[in-house]
């Protein structure tokens, strides 16, 4: 059966249905994305870099990747099956490195691992200032 066979032998309110979702999808999507890029804009913003930037599809991603001393190109390798996990560890690290920069714990990256809207808020709206020259890893001293 064609995908335009199985289409056509479906009743209208299956039809209508599908649409309605498919239209709720989108909408959910636009609104991800505008809040996503409207609050990585505010965290480009405090880092010095221009806000524009956040509006732009992968050129975010490196860029943040870049703030978190990463190579970018592994904004765009997030495409590629397989290696888009190697690539999601490299954005770990970058997310843990603007955390220290942001003087935020090193545990701070389990939030933006696991709930990473509340953690581009948090660094959004709190009142940390950037700092570029912070150490990329932290050492622990035992007394």
């Amino acid at each position: 059966m064609s995908y335009n066979a199985a289409l056509e032998s479906m009743d209208p309110a299956t039809r209508v249905f599908l649409a309605g979702l498919l239209l709720f999808l989108i909408i959910i999507s636009i609104i991800t994305y505008v809040i996503t890029a409207f609050l990585l804009g505010r965290v480009f913003k405090k880092a010095g870099i221009p806000a524009w930037i956040a509006w732009v599809p992968f050129y975010n991603g490196w860029k943040m990747l870049e703030m978190g001393d990463q190579k970018g190109y592994w904004s765009v390798l997030m495409l590629v099956p397989i290696v888009n996990y190697a690539a999601l560890v490299f954005h770990f690290i970058a997310t843990y490195r603007i955390g220290i920069k942001f003087g935020k714990d090193g545990t701070f990256v389990l939030l933006a691992i696991f709930l990473p809207s509340v953690w581009l808020a948090w660094l959004a709206f709190d009142n940390s200032k950037w700092q570029d020259t912070a150490p990329a890893l932290t050492t622990v001293k035992y007394d």
